[in-house]
């Protein structure tokens, strides 16, 4: 799995001598590294949101420098926050954000120019006055957008997800929005040239989420052709990775990446965690059972050890599936830090989850220790 092998026995020893306890796991600050785990295969990254650093304690950001390479901004780049009225933009948290990467020494990795879904963008883009927005001053408002933004930050960042979730979940094509009703995959082009253009050193990434489903993953190949023939600057697929417990589909997740490889893409992994209190019961049956389950919180005191056994297992079985596809996957980044800020604590309902490598205090979880250490 890894390049850098060492016997499990001295490995073991290193651990002891770098602060791990059998009985408590790592000491935060002394953990081994996930950048340096994976150094020359990918780049491991995390999501942060809120102004940086005053929304994270000197123990989390300590955590932040020494497990990552690379840091999204999970919110304070979108449109809705840097642009909530036409030309009138706020800088000031994604400024900040960039300033806390570059004391750190961390890349970034920009997200997102152009959301395709109505709901999160800004309602004044698709109105003028009291009429609807035309196709042509649509695409001028979408292109001023990028220019400001990607331009503010060219060089700065590594990649930019230029479109974030235009493919549909259920029988359409492209998700139904006032994008497609106005342009159809014109946006998505056209986006993609105006980010190359700005900042033409950065990877250009197309972002969903469910693509590994061979439904989805069906429309996902139908419109990289199609911007590929269009020959859209886009170098990249996100593939973001918000897996539940026990039902990671482990062949169509393989067979996604190696479809993407053989357009000669990369891929990215961009917003990994795995839901121990599963959501897909949410949407089951027209939603009946919504009521129920806005009730259900069963790890409310803590979450049991052979789940997160059972979730170190499959962090383990995913990250081997990422390295053997090191030449295709160049980034596999974590949706937040620690269990306490994930958000699926209120993602569809609000409970106590437990998702990612760190617990709720931070500390590594068995998940952790099954990811960076070497293979036997």
């Amino acid at each position: 799995m890894n390049k850098l092998r060492r016997p499990w026995a001295a490995w073991a020893l290193l651990c002891l001598a770098a602060g791990w306890n059998p009985h408590e796991g790592w000491a935060v600050t002394n953990a081994p590294s996930l950048r340096e785990r994976f150094a020359g295969r990918f780049l491991v990254g995390v999501a942060l949101d809120g102004r940086l650093p005053d929304a994270y304690s000197t123990a989390e950001q300590e955590l932040i420098a020494r497990q990552f390479d690379a840091l999204t901004p999970a919110n304070c780049m979108k449109m809705m926050h840097v642009q909530r009225a036409e030309g009138r933009f706020d800088f000031e948290l994604a400024d900040a954000f960039m300033a806390f990467a570059a004391r750190n020494k961390q890349k970034v990795c920009g997200h997102c120019l152009v959301w395709a879904k109505d709901e999160r963008t800004p309602a004044w883009i698709f109105r003028d006055g009291d009429q609807p927005v035309t196709r042509e001053k649509l695409l001028e408002r979408m292109r001023a957008h990028i220019e400001a933004v990607a331009g503010r930050y060219r060089g700065r960042v590594i990649s930019w997800d230029v479109v974030n979730e235009p493919l549909d979940d259920g029988k359409e094509y492209l998700r139904p929005s006032q994008w497609v009703a106005l342009t159809g995959e014109e946006f998505m082009v056209q986006a993609f040239e105006h980010a190359h253009r700005v900042d033409p050193d950065a990877i250009l990434v197309l972002n969903d989420y469910n693509i590994e489903q061979p439904a989805k993953r069906s429309k996902l190949l139908r419109l990289l052709k199609t911007l590929l023939d269009r020959k859209a600057p886009i170098h990249a697929v996100g593939i973001q990775g918000h897996f539940e417990l026990d039902a990671i589909p482990w062949q169509d997740l393989e067979d996604t990446v190696v479809a993407i490889r053989n357009l000669g893409l990369q891929v990215m992994i961009t917003e990994l965690d795995i839901d121990v209190v599963l959501r897909s019961k949410w949407w089951a049956d027209n939603g009946k059972h919504r009521a129920e389950l806005a009730q259900y919180n069963p790890f409310a005191k803590g979450c049991p050890p052979e789940v997160l056994q059972r979730q170190a297992e499959q962090y383990r079985r995913l990250f081997e599936l990422f390295c053997r596809y090191d030449k295709t996957i160049t980034r596999v980044a974590f949706w937040d830090l620690h269990d306490g800020r994930s958000w699926l604590n209120d993602f569809p309902w609000r409970r106590a989850n437990h998702p990612l490598l760190f617990d709720r205090e931070a500390r590594p979880k068995p998940a952790f220790e099954a990811v960076v250490r070497p293979d036997p």
